[in-house]
């Protein structure tokens, strides 16, 4: 329409009769007098103003386009429209910051273990500082679940919440409760980052938890025969110095010659000038991820230094290369180690490369010579510490393991007895060979499980309670409360376990 661009002047004068229908006939009124007219007009009926503007414009579109440049006021109109203050001033209607926000829980006996039928109380403490939270638009909610197939929400206006919430519940099953609380918006959806949550749990005779599965009859035969395998290929390796030649630690890229689909690599680091047979080695292996190795700037000291990826590519290669990498390490289309059809063959499982990496990262660090053939440390989270219960379990060498948070313990407790799952591979009984709550049953050395988490649904806490359950060995266990897998609650409650000479 034209009216959205000429201005309310413009259709005074042709309201007036101040432009012909000639667009070469000059104004026959007198223009003060005219604008006068025009505006009484347009006062009396605005609609029909803006109706005569649109017809009259159309007849003389010259005149009505030099009209709007000497009597266009509808500018400084649109300058002082109150609709423009008002989108400003929107914001203000809800100043709440969800991100200033904090949620931390914890358990009111400051235990986590409870006898069946006992009550498990839930402290949760809600700060959102000095903001004002707008009434009704968000709700804190509190859900629970657990093992037992038992569900229950509560939920509460967050304008409302001053106090701390007591939640309770309880169980008769052995096994784990999960408490979560949240944020919710209008919507009901989850709002906020870990800090704005509160996840965690307790559990009902835990000391009694077995594996979902039973153990595999040939299981010690099936890794009688990959070690056979490794034994295969001789332990040779290239290694690239990185670090400056006199560091005080000396930084090696290595490539080890491996049984399997594709070799060893990592970074090796050794102190300068360690004497044969000296110092202690380490072997560090990594979580689940995509990502690519860095370099050390540095290592320790006082002993040798083995990390390794999780899959034998080349180390200094462009992002391309990765790229495409990542891309070939699919099976079927399913990101690594996820594929059932793929994990279904015990050889043909992408885990079977990984395990036989593991040993051959063993053995090349005892050959050695600044080994002093007697601690042999290995270390690693999640991905890294399945890694690590295999390593403690496969070389009879290793002398302390350990692992955190680790990843896929229990693997059948989802499909066998319902317990709540966790991110991982879905269950194939090919899979109870890598499972580590089979390998923790031939582990000697001394376990150390650094941290695991009663919130941590990625790596289960039933699972960790079996491994761990699975340990014949001197072993400790820390139990940590609003732990997630990568995340850890300010000031959280922790809750050590030990047996043996576990420390």
């Amino acid at each position: 329409m034209v009216k959205k661009f000429l201005s309310a002047g413009l259709c005074c004068v042709l309201l007036g009769g101040c432009l012909t229908s000639d667009p070469a006939a000059p104004a026959k009124k007198d223009e003060k007098k005219c604008q006068q007219k025009c505006d009484k007009k347009a006062k009396e009926c605005p609609e029909k103003a803006d109706k005569k503007c649109d017809k009259k414009a159309k007849e003389c579109p010259k005149k009505a386009d030099e009209k709007a440049v000497k009597t266009a006021p509808a500018k400084k109109a649109e300058k002082t429209a109150p609709a423009k203050k008002t989108a400003k001033a929107a914001p203000a209607k809800d100043s709440f910051k969800i991100e200033k926000c904090t949620i931390t829980g914890k358990t009111e006996a400051d235990k986590f273990v409870y006898a069946p039928g006992e009550k498990m109380v839930f402290i949760i403490n809600f700060n959102a500082g000095k903001q004002e939270i707008p009434a009704g638009k968000y709700n804190l909610a509190i859900l629970r679940d657990g093992d037992d197939g038992i569900n229950k929400t509560e939920k509460y206006d967050l304008a409302k919440v001053k106090e701390p919430i007591r939640f309770t519940t309880s169980t008769d099953k052995p096994g784990f409760v999960r408490v979560r609380a949240v944020i919710r918006n209008e919507k009901n959806r989850w709002i906020g980052k870990a800090e704005q949550r509160f996840e965690g749990g307790a559990g009902v005779g835990i000391d009694q938890l077995k594996p979902a599965a039973q153990e595999p009859a040939d299981f010690d035969a099936f890794w009688d025969k990959q070690k056979k395998r490794l034994d295969a290929v001789p332990v040779k390796a290239e290694r690239t110095l990185i670090s400056k030649a006199d560091a005080p630690v000396l930084v090696y890229a290595v490539k080890i010659d491996c049984a399997g689909p594709r070799p060893v690599t990592g970074y090796l680091t050794i102190p300068a000038n360690a004497k044969a047979k000296s110092i202690a080695a380490r072997v560090s292996y990594q979580g689940y991820h995509t990502n690519v190795q860095t370099v050390p700037k540095t290592g320790p000291k006082n002993k040798i230094n083995l990390t390794i990826n999780a899959h034998g590519y080349d180390l200094g290669k462009d992002k391309a290369y990765y790229k495409d990498f990542f891309e070939k390490i699919k099976s079927n289309g399913v990101k690594y180690a996820f594929d059932p059809k793929q994990n279904s063959d015990r050889e043909a499982a992408y885990f079977n490369g990984m395990t036989l990496r593991v040993m051959r990262s063993l053995q090349y660090v005892k050959s050695l010579p600044e080994w002093n053939g007697k601690t042999l440390i290995v270390a690693g989270g999640s991905q890294g510490g399945l890694q690590t219960m295999w390593a403690a379990a496969l070389d009879k060498d290793v002398t302390e393991a350990h692992p955190s948070i680790t990843w896929c313990c229990d693997l059948a407790g989802n499909t066998k007895l319902k317990r709540l799952n966790g991110w991982r591979p879905r269950y194939v009984a090919a899979l109870d060979y890598y499972d580590p709550v089979f390998h923790a049953r031939r582990i000697k050395c001394r376990v150390n499980i650094t941290r695991a988490g009663l919130g941590d649904y990625v790596c289960p806490p039933s699972g960790l309670a079996i491994s761990y359950n699975e340990l014949k060995c001197p072993k400790n266990i820390e139990w940590v409360q609003g732990s997630t897998h990568g995340y850890v609650q300010k000031g959280a409650q922790r809750f050590k376990m030990s047996s043996g000479a576990g420390k």
